[in-house]
């Protein structure tokens, strides 16, 4: 027993002495790194207990695009499409519409500011594309369905299609997908051409403004709501092409499926109060005499309404909140895109589904 013990501690010695002397792998800088913009992970609940604890929804806005975020020097108010749907999330959650903290992010800054949970949710003019699902965070329903297009300047060009720049300067912002965009439209096509680029966005329409440019290249949306802020705007022209699909709409740190579920449902209930004619105006009429069982359920008065508001850790009159807040999708998007507004942008694939657009709500069943 004595030779017997003796080898066996003789033989752990030597296991040991094999595992502590053996070299521990390091990590590269690159390693280092991508571990550091790695998603935030969290159980279900925290963020909605976060949020609910901190007082206030901190929403990453573009917060220099007219029409969708900016911030009113004036009354020092966040006004847009974009920033309507923060409110509309703060309402749902805290019951207080104004309860938000809005972030202004460039277009490098917002990757990290979600992926790290800096914010709380992104709501910033951002595509929703196959390589940013998989690695910024979740992705909500579309609030706002774009494609890339081009201004020319006609003071300095006469082109009326994309064919028409070739040697042309074209002003485009880096770290977005209209880069990229730009160089497969015009490779496809043949056209040489002479990128101007920028990390800010402000910089790229000075130098487009300047006359630097021959051509700018965004999102329509975005190039219509900064026309409207030039001294000339009749001076610039959009070229009638979409170069691209840019699905716009929110997206949510990952890992934390009621706060994904939340937000999805904050998008939603705002189309399905348009379909079902819930307007700010007749909301609270809506909720104390309406017999559909649908407009019942989206306002929380229908026995089974309960689930959807019990599942997301909200209490039964959310949607009411959203509503008497910042009004249904319609409403929202009239307020900062619709007829009466600079950019005067006609809804087109934004319209409901029942007037031939895409804006479509899952079944409240």
């Amino acid at each position: 027993m004595y030779r017997s013990a003796l080898l066996a501690l003789t033989l752990g010695i030597v296991v040991l002495g094999a595992c502590t002397s053996a070299p521990q792998p390091t990590a590269s800088p690159a390693e280092t790194a991508a571990a550091s913009q790695a998603p935030t992970t969290a159980p279900a609940g925290a963020r909605l207990a976060a949020v609910k604890a901190r007082g206030q929804v901190i929403c990453g806005v573009n917060g220099g695009l007219q029409g969708f975020s900016f911030l009113d020097d004036a009354s020092n108010t966040w006004s847009g499409f974009d920033a309507d749907y923060c409110r509309a999330v703060a309402a749902a959650v805290l019951g207080d519409a104004n309860a938000v903290e809005f972030r202004a992010l460039s277009a490098e800054d917002r990757s990290t500011a979600l992926q790290s949970g800096a914010i709380d949710v992104l709501i910033r003019n951002t595509t929703w594309t196959s390589s940013r699902d998989a690695g910024w965070g979740n992705f909500g329903p579309t609030t706002f369905y774009d494609g890339q297009g081009m201004m020319v300047n006609t003071t300095l060009t006469d082109a009326t299609a994309l064919e028409d720049l070739a040697g042309a300067t074209i002003c485009v912002q880096t770290g977005t997908t209209t880069l990229l965009n730009l160089a497969d439209q015009m490779a496809v096509r043949g056209v040489a051409y002479e990128p101007l680029t920028f990390d800010d966005i402000d910089a790229t329409y000075s130098a487009y403004s300047e006359g630097r440019c021959d051509a700018v290249t965004s999102d329509r949306s975005q190039l219509v709501g900064r026309r409207s802020g030039f001294a000339n705007p009749d001076d610039h022209a959009l070229l009638e092409v979409v170069m691209s699909k840019e699905p716009l709409g929110p997206a949510v740190p990952a890992s934390d499926d009621q706060w994904f579920d939340i937000v999805k449902w904050v998008v939603y209930a705002t189309i399905q109060a348009e379909e079902s004619g819930v307007t700010t105006a007749n909301v609270a009429q809506m909720r104390d005499t309406s017999e559909d069982p649908v407009i019942r359920r989206l306002l929380g008065v229908q026995p089974d309404a309960g689930t959807l508001a019990s599942a997301l850790g909200l209490d039964d009159g959310w949607v009411v909140n959203i509503i008497q807040a910042v009004g249904n999708y319609g409403e929202i998007y009239n307020r900062s895109l619709g007829p009466e507004t600079a950019l005067a942008l006609e809804r087109g694939p934004n319209e409901l589904w029942t007037n031939g657009g895409l804006m479509y709500s899952p079944p409240y069943r």
